[in-house]
């Protein structure tokens, strides 16, 4: 490619003006400036540019200026601009042609270049970047406490927002001293002591962000700074200071507009919030009814009606409930046809605009039926008038939204409350009807009479109503553990245990399925899988029975936490008379009397008929000789049971012992007018007399006693009353377990379904362990020899074949 090539005027030039091989220019686009300033200047076209070592870049040919002189002093001088096309050549033809290089690409390729000359340092940044770039510092020190916020991690997002605050301080000084005090950026400041605040808010620093909020209502700069004080009045509610919280909402009402509408309700609420919190119920009415009212609000409709709940105005209920009906959801159209969108199953659809006004409709129909429950019953002063006059009204909403049975729902609880006033039939009749009915509602209904049928024990229609149930819903809980129940009565503990699990697979956390399960592993013996069960449902309902079960449970094992958990059943029951026995029983088994007579006395305070703890504490008090106080308690015991002899010798016997022979032997003769074939009685009479000296009445006796003894043998009756008076007080003690465990009432601290087996071991069963003959017997028992005398006493009484006098010892 040469000069000619793209130039136009090469057809007026001579081959060797064009190209002379002997010039001495180096350029061989540039023909000589001797040829061409000889030839006509007119007929010659201007030099052209392309192929030039000095293109496009200084660093080619150094201190050239870059084709203002192509060859140096005497080349000819060429026009400054160009008159073509740059990159055009209208002459050239062939493969050139198709080459479209307008920067010269290719001939710089073939072009020697020099080394790039080095880089220029940066300057440094002017005072306007420097303060730029601190700004954008601030800002991403903002977004990223924001975002911490946005994550719950309140401590980083406060550190962020401390360190923003610096940041900003530190550009404001700077702007001061670079005499740029005017471009202090307002609105940066005020966002980053808001952000500082919001963080102390959430790390609740309630006094540093106080102080905060306060500085920056201060700022004359920040002219809409005053609506912080609703943020002011939420911090003073978290504190419970409710007047203070009520002032700052009113003066942000008094600044708001009135075309400031949604603002205003929203501060007419918390105002009445606040009130409720008072205690002033006519206060938050009267701002209640501004926002329902206003905008029709459920959630402040439903408040208004707490609030007429409170202060007993049934006629307000009535207008409000009506209101609350009528209120519009949010997202929801007026046509909108419920019953297909509960027909929708299609997955894509479910988006979370759908899902969003599921859950508003679910908290809308939950506060009409939650305010249903509430006002019926108050409505008239027949509770029935209230529910008829409710359920009428909720039939009317049931005309527009059929899926929502809000009717039915109120139906149901009007006939559950017929069993709190204990109408039965009714409650059983009002059920019955829900069979007509939707197919969840019949279930629900036979659940209830399934448990109601339980309750009264006709436990036949009971299970029929129960299967009812599952076969309407084979996955319901309740219905999986009214079932349970009734095979639990029928002592299948197998497949009751079997059914709770069946209910415990379906809702796993299920307090009552837990619960008998437990139970039905301790009828089992699975005493460890039972303790399993018992602590599960206490994570879940810390209750006194899942207490005493467990210590029940522990002091069946041997487990020593047994006293552990009585002593935390005592600290949730402290009245509970059975519970304080059982640690008296705990304690009486280790051999610490004291601990053991102080809760046995506390259980005789507060139930004063248990048989097991009033044995054991006369056995106390005779075994430390203090046979008046015996005495009391044997009374006690003998008033309670009057049919049972035992009790009566008990109180002769400590007559007895403590020398006061005329009074024993007038109760010993009562005994015997009552029981004349007592044979216990007879022997004490006899040894009395002995004693006496009252020998010809002890004769007496004893052949009053011969004679019983002979009916016995020839009845071939092999049961007495009582082996001896003091031995009768001795195996009292020790067989208390067998006493009358039926009197026990059930106390509310252990009201389980194995109270009363627990009930039978309270007094007895730990006083079984320890032997208490020492001290129950005659005055020569304490001598160690009382067995023995009245062993060979009864011996010498069976030889004897005759009714004549025998010689008794000392007569």
């Amino acid at each position: 490619m040469n000069g000619n090539d793209e130039d136009i005027y090469a057809a007026f030039q001579t081959p060797d003006i064009v190209s002379n091989p002997w010039t001495t220019n180096t350029n061989p686009f540039e023909a000589p400036a001797q040829e061409a300033m000889a030839g006509n200047p007119l007929m010659q076209a201007p030099p052209s540019q392309w192929g030039r070592a000095g293109m496009g870049s200084a660093w080619g040919l150094p201190g050239s200026r870059m084709g203002t002189r192509g060859c140096g002093i005497l080349g000819a001088a060429r026009p400054m601009t160009s008159n073509r096309a740059v990159g055009f050549n209208s002459a050239s033809t062939g493969a050139a042609a198709a080459l479209f290089d307008p920067t010269g690409q290719a001939c710089m390729a073939n072009m020697a270049m020099g080394p790039a000359p080095p880089l220029k340092k940066r300057s440094e940044n002017s005072q306007e970047e420097e303060l730029a770039e601190m700004e954008k510092q601030v800002n991403r020190l903002i977004e990223e406490s924001a975002m911490l916020a946005l994550q719950k991690d309140y401590g980083a997002a406060l550190e962020k927002a401390k360190d923003a605050g610096k940041l900003e301080r530190s550009l404001c000084k700077k702007r001061e001293q670079y005499g740029l005090a005017e471009q202090i950026n307002v609105d940066l400041t005020y966002a980053v002591h808001f952000n500082l605040a919001v963080q102390y808010q959430n790390h609740q620093l309630y006094t540093e962000a106080l102080n905060t909020y306060n500085l920056i209502i201060r700022n004359v700069q920040f002219p809409q700074a005053g609506r912080l004080r609703v943020n002011m009045g939420n911090i003073y509610l978290a504190q419970q200071n409710y007047l203070l919280a009520i002032k700052m909402y009113r003066k942000v009402l008094d600044e708001t507009p009135t075309a400031g509408k949604e603002l205003r309700y929203h501060l007419c609420r918390n105002i009445a919030n606040a009130f409720v919190k008072l205690g002033q119920y006519r206060d938050a009415a009267n701002s209640y009814e501004t926002v329902v009212e206003g905008n029709g609000d459920a959630n402040a409709t439903f408040n208004l009606i707490l609030c007429y709940y409170a202060l007993g105005e049934t006629e307000k209920m009535k207008r409000t409930f009506t209101r609350l009906m009528n209120c519009r959801l949010a997202g929801l159209d007026d046509e909108e046809d419920f019953e297909e969108e509960e027909k929708r199953k299609d997955v894509l659809v479910d988006d979370s605009l759908s899902r969003m006004c599921k859950e508003r409709r679910a908290r809308y129909l939950k506060y009409i039926i939650t305010a249903a429950r509430l006002i019926a019953p108050v409505l008239h002063k027949d509770w029935c008038v209230g529910y008829d006059y409710i359920i009428s009204q909720l039939r009317t909403y049931e005309m527009r939204d059929p899926t929502s049975h809000v009717a039915s729902e109120l139906e149901m609880c009007k006939n559950l409350n017929y069993l709190k006033h204990k109408r039965y039939q009714e409650a059983i009749n009002g059920l019955k009807e829900f069979e007509k009915k939707d197919r969840s509602l019949r279930a629900r209904a036979a659940t209830n009479l399934a448990y109601l049928y339980f309750l009264e024990g006709d436990y036949e229609n009971g299970e029929q109503y129960s299967d009812l149930s599952l076969v309407a819903n084979q996955y319901n809980a309740k219905a999986l553990v009214n079932k349970g129940n009734f095979s639990f009565v029928k002592k299948d503990y197998e497949k009751a245990k079997e059914l709770y699990n069946k209910a415990l697979a379906v809702e796993a956390d299920n307090v009552e399925a837990i619960y008998n399960l437990g139970l039905a592993a301790k009828k089992l013996g699975l005493y460890e899988e039972a303790v399993r069960m018992f602590k599960r449902v206490q994570a879940l309902v810390d209750s006194s029975e899942v207490l005493y079960q467990i210590a029940d449970l522990s002091d069946l094992v041997g487990d020593p936490s047994a006293l552990e958990w009585f002593n935390r059943l005592i600290g949730r029951v402290p009245t509970d008379p059975n519970a304080l026995a059982r640690i008296g029983s705990l304690y009486a088994r280790d051999g610490d009397d004291v601990q053991a007579f102080h809760y046995y006395l506390e259980a005789y305070r507060y139930y004063q008929v248990n048989m097991d703890v009033i044995s054991w504490l006369g056995a106390y008090f005779v075994k430390n000789e203090v046979y008046d106080k015996a005495v009391q308690f044997f009374e006690r015991a003998s008033h309670i049971q009057p049919q049972e002899v035992k009790w009566q010798l008990m109180v002769a016997s400590c007559h007895r012992r403590r020398g006061d022979y005329a009074q024993a032997k007038l109760l010993y003769e009562q005994v015997h007018r009552k029981y004349p074939d007592n044979i216990e009685c007879l022997n004490y009479l006899v040894q009395l007399c002995k004693d006496a000296g009252l020998n010809e009445e002890a004769n007496e006796w004893f052949k009053a006693t011969k004679k019983v003894e002979r009916q016995q043998f020839h009845s071939s009756s092999s049961s007495v009353g009582g082996e001896s008076g003091d031995d009768d007080l001795e195996s009292s003690v020790e067989g208390g377990n067998n006493i009358n465990g039926h009197h026990r009432r059930r106390t509310s601290g252990t009201a389980a379904p194995d109270t009363a087996v627990a009930g039978r071991r309270a007094g007895g069963g730990a006083v079984a362990d320890k032997d208490f003959s020492v001290g129950l017997s005659d005055d020569d028992i304490v001598d160690g020899k009382a067995k023995q005398n009245g062993a060979k006493r009864l011996k010498k009484a069976k030889s004897s074949d005759s009714d004549d006098e025998i010689d008794l010892p000392g007569i």
